[in-house]
C-alpha cells in the first residue's frame, strides 16, 4: 500500500497558472508544503510570497491549517485513487508597516476644534 501514502497534488495560483503536479507524504504539514510551494514560485510573477503566513492554501473551499498534516487535512469526498488534486493557493495582499509609514509621511496630528453654524 505505498500509494496511499502519498498524495499528488498542483496548485493553481489565481492568474490560472499551475505549480505541478508533484506527490508528497499525507505525514507533510501544511506549512511545509507552503515553504515548498514559495521555494517552486514562478521568477516572472509581480507579487510573490516571503513567509508561509504570506500563503493560504485552499481545498474543496477549505482553509488548510499551518500545523495539520496532509493526511488530517484532506477530504475524502470525490478523490479517487491516482487523481491530482488541485488546490487554490491565494496569497494576502502585502502590509505596510503603518507606523513607519505614518511618522515619514503623514504630518503630526494636532489637536483642533472646529465649529460650524449654520
Amino acid at each position: 500500500m505505498e500509494g496511499e501514502d502519498w498524495i499528488e497534488l498542483k496548485f493553481r495560483l489565481s492568474d490560472g497558472t499551475d505549480i505541478g503536479p508533484s506527490k508528497y507524504s499525507q505525514s507533510m504539514t501544511v506549512s511545509s508544503l507552503k515553504e515548498k510551494i514559495i521555494a517552486q514560485w514562478p521568477k516572472d510573477k509581480d507579487i510573490s510570497p516571503k513567509t508561509v503566513n504570506d500563503v493560504k492554501l485552499i481545498n474543496a473551499g477549505k482553509i488548510l491549517e499551518n500545523n495539520r498534516t496532509l493526511g488530517e487535512s484532506r477530504l475524502p469526498i470525490g478523490e479517487l485513487p491516482g487523481m491530482i488534486i488541485t488546490m487554490h493557493v491565494v496569497l494576502r495582499p502585502p502590509t505596510l508597516d503603518k507606523k513607519s509609514e505614518k511618522l515619514q509621511n503623514d504630518p503630526p496630528i494636532k489637536n483642533r476644534c472646529l465649529c460650524i453654524i449654520l
